[in-house]
């Protein structure tokens, strides 16, 4: 989900403009979205097509 302030971060569901997105690792089908506190306090993120779990 994006808008002008940003995207939803996969991981904590908050709207942020500081993330980074990436293609699941497993299955590529399902773009993440990780904000800079999840990424740096190590969240974990699940990918919605594959149920693959990730740091």
């Amino acid at each position: 989900m994006a808008n002008s302030l940003g995207k939803v971060c996969s991981s904590c569901g908050k709207l942020t403009d500081k993330y980074v997105t990436f293609r699941c690792p497993s299955c590529s089908e399902e773009v993440i979205v990780r904000c800079q506190e999840c990424r740096e306090t190590h969240t974990r993120y699940r990918c919605t097509k594959c149920e693959f779990e990730g740091p």
